[in-house]
């Protein structure tokens, strides 16, 4: 078998398989408890509303368009799609193996995983050129948005992972309050949002950031100053997600397409 159809067959099959098994993980639930629950557990701020946790589906969606699109035998020798190579599978192998060690409570595994997760995201974002170069619209919906919007989400997630995990070894966070800690946290999320905004102007992932800090506002309504701090972080991406949107901050070349 051609090594590109291969590649082809394995994303799909990743995709399939991860979205699976993230669903019976809550369904059964995995270990007894699905993946919620345990996060209610945690006493920390940088954790947004309930609701919040939807944008999963929209990541499943991508998942399978991302996976259809790139079976198509027209992008079968598509550069940038064969640039990802196996990092796909790799990351949905990721996903998977972080649920596992979270349901069953190997917190500090987790935080290993998800920065595993976070670098391989990193990485064929990086090799997709997104915000760098222009794709046809039907690529940049199938391919570029949807690997945005998962970017986004597990930079914020990695950042909720570490403080649980804090939360599970009671750090006293150097005597410094835990809303102070994350008002620090949402910080460092604009700045990076910054810098996303900045060298990409990328619309789906800053939609992502501002979608989760609102969401740590609401959940903390009760706690001024982290909802205060969400929302204040709230409105700077989104001055940034209006500035990408009416002048983009970073000019794209067209993509040459080479065949192998």
């Amino acid at each position: 078998m051609n090594k590109n159809i291969l590649r082809q067959y394995i994303n799909l099959i990743t995709a399939i398989v991860t979205i699976v098994f993230n669903g019976l993980a809550n369904a059964l639930p995995l270990n007894g408890q699905n993946t919620g629950q345990i996060s209610d557990r945690f006493q920390v701020y940088f954790v947004p509303a309930g609701y919040v946790f939807s944008i999963w589906g929209l990541i499943y969606i991508g998942w399978l368009a991302f996976a259809i699109y790139q079976l198509l035998p027209a992008q079968r020798d598509n550069l940038r799609l064969r640039n990802i190579g196996y990092l796909f599978a790799l990351s949905g192998i990721a996903n998977m193996t972080w649920l596992f060690f979270w349901h069953y409570e190997y917190f500090a595994l987790t935080v290993a995983v998800m920065l595993i997760l976070l670098l391989l995201l990193i990485a064929i974002y990086l090799r997709l050129q997104i915000g760098r170069v222009r794709v046809p619209a039907s690529e940049k919906w199938c391919v570029d948005i949807p690997f945005s919007i998962y970017l986004g989400w597990i930079t914020v997630a990695t950042i909720a992972n570490i403080t649980a995990l804090l939360s599970y070894l009671r750090w006293d966070g150097w005597g410094i309050r835990p809303e102070v800690w994350t008002l620090i946290m949402l910080t460092a999320g604009v700045c990076i949002a910054s810098a996303i905004s900045i060298t990409r102007a990328d619309i789906a992932y800053l939609s992502v950031i501002v979608w989760a800090f609102i969401g740590i506002a609401v959940k903390h309504a009760g706690v001024p100053i982290v909802a205060t701090g969400a929302w204040v972080a709230s409105v700077l991406v989104g001055l940034m997600l209006v500035i990408g949107i009416f002048h983009k901050s970073v000019k794209t070349t067209p993509l040459k397409r080479k065949t192998a």
